[in-house]
C-alpha cells in the first residue's frame, strides 16, 4: 500500500501538475507541498495543518480524501511527534494569573467612570464625617450659659454711656 506522500506525487504527476502551479492553485507555500510529498510532517507545528493541507491537495487532485484522511491519521499515530493529541490545556494557573485575566476583561471606559464615581462618593462621606467630627468639637458647644459681670467702674478704661434724652417730636 502506497503512503499518503506517495499517493500525492503520484496524482499530481498523472495530472501534470507542478508543484508550483499546486501552490498557486491551492494557497499552501511550495515548501509545505514538498514536504507533504516527501512524507517530512515534521516541518508542521501541528497535526492540524497537515490535515488541513492534505485535504485542499488531494480536493485539487480529485483523491479520495476520507480515505486518504484515514490513512494519514495512522501513519500520524506512527511518528514520535504526533503520535500524542496535544494537551488542550496548559499548567495549573496561580491566583496572579486569575487576577490578570480578571483585570484583562475589565473595560476601562467604564471601569475608570465607576472609579471617579466610587471615589467622589468616598469623598462626600468623608467630607460629612470631617464637617460632623469637627462640629462636635467646636469649643463653644460645651460651654455652658455665661452670666454677665460688669467690670468695675473706676478703671477708667471705659467711656461713660451718654444718658438717655427724650426726643423732641
Amino acid at each position: 500500500m502506497a503512503s499518503v506522500a506517495e499517493q500525492l506525487r503520484a496524482a499530481r504527476e498523472a495530472k501534470n501538475l507542478t508543484v508550483s502551479q499546486v501552490a498557486e492553485t491551492t494557497k499552501i507555500r511550495g515548501d509545505h507541498i514538498r514536504a507533504l510529498e516527501e512524507g517530512n510532517y515534521n516541518v508542521f507545528v501541528a497535526p492540524v495543518y497537515i490535515r488541513g493541507f492534505i485535504r485542499t491537495y488531494a480536493t485539487l487532485l480529485k483523491l479520495d480524501v476520507p480515505k486518504l484522511m484515514a490513512d494519514l491519521d495512522g501513519e500520524l499515530n506512527r511518528t514520535e511527534k504526533f503520535s500524542e493529541p496535544p494537551a488542550l490545556s496548559g499548567p495549573p494557573r496561580g491566583v496572579l494569573d486569575f487576577l490578570m485575566l480578571q483585570l484583562s476583561k475589565v473595560d476601562w471606559r467604564k471601569g475608570a467612570a465607576l472609579l471617579a464615581v466610587v471615589l467622589l462618593a468616598g469623598l462626600v462621606v468623608f467630607g460629612v464625617w470631617v464637617f460632623k467630627h469637627f462640629q462636635a468639637r467646636d469649643p463653644l458647644a460645651k460651654v455652658p450659659p455665661a452670666v454677665y459681670k460688669p467690670a468695675p467702674t473706676n478703671r477708667g478704661d471705659t467711656l461713660p454711656l451718654p444718658s438717655p434724652t427724650p426726643r423732641k417730636q
